[in-house]
């Protein structure tokens, strides 16, 4: 299988018009646009290499905000730019699964 990019991170901005908790309202739009900035800084954003993409809900409002990585199917909470910073390096650059933040 030919994958346009070696890993695909999509962030959670959902907003809920309903009151229940949503990724949006706990910074994950400003984060996304961080993870976003920081590919295309690092020349690390593209076909070959890393795509960065929101989404509306991805299901897993009481986990927010959230992020999924494809293709390895790995679900992440993240708080700040440093969660960010690490699941960028650490998993999409170096292959290893930041597991104090994934999502059981």
């Amino acid at each position: 299988m030919n994958n346009f990019y070696k890993h695909h991170i999509f962030f959670c901005n959902n907003i809920r018009q309903d009151g229940k908790q949503c990724c949006s309202e706990n910074g994950a739009k400003e984060l996304y646009r961080y993870a976003k900035d920081q590919c295309r800084a690092n020349s690390t954003l593209g076909k070959g290499q890393f795509g960065v993409s929101e989404s509306r809900c991805l299901g897993r409002c009481e986990n927010g905000p959230v992020a999924v990585v494809y293709p390895d199917n790995i679900w992440y909470q993240y708080i700040d730019e440093e969660d960010i910073e690490e699941i960028l390096t650490s998993h999409l650059e170096g292959g290893k699964v930041v597991e104090r933040l994934v999502i059981k």
